[in-house]
């Protein structure tokens, strides 16, 4: 089986920046698994927010480049979502997801999210 468990949200005035980790755990867990962050905000559907790749390859959507900065240390099997200049519109819960065949590919495994709400 595969664990995530997200942490890091909370609180936080526009402008400000907060940083997200996922650990990934279990024996079925593989580090060359594509990991991404997705958002879901209420009345509004999932959004895809940032993946990466193993070879560190990474893809933002286009409402947080240049904001936004994923990350993963392999060895810990953990990914980080770097926020910065944060925005009300940011306000969801976000959700570390694995997608063993790829990055183009399901998302098979979710955490169950943590909440990060921005204020104006």
């Amino acid at each position: 089986q595969v664990q995530l468990v997200e942490s890091g949200g909370g609180l936080v005035q526009a402008g400000g920046s907060l940083r997200l980790s996922c650990a990934a755990s279990g024996r079925t867990f593989s580090s060359s698994y594509c990991m991404g962050w997705f958002r879901l905000a209420p009345g509004k559907e999932r959004e895809f927010v940032a993946a990466i790749r193993r070879n560190d390859n990474t893809y933002y959507a286009d409402s947080v480049k240049g904001r936004f900065t994923i990350s993963r240390d392999n060895a810990k099997n953990t990914v980080s979502l770097q926020m910065n200049s944060l925005k009300p519109e940011d306000t969801a819960v976000y959700y570390c997801a694995a997608a063993p065949a790829g990055c183009g590919q399901g998302y098979d495994y979710w955490g169950q999210g943590t909440q990060v709400t921005v204020s104006s």
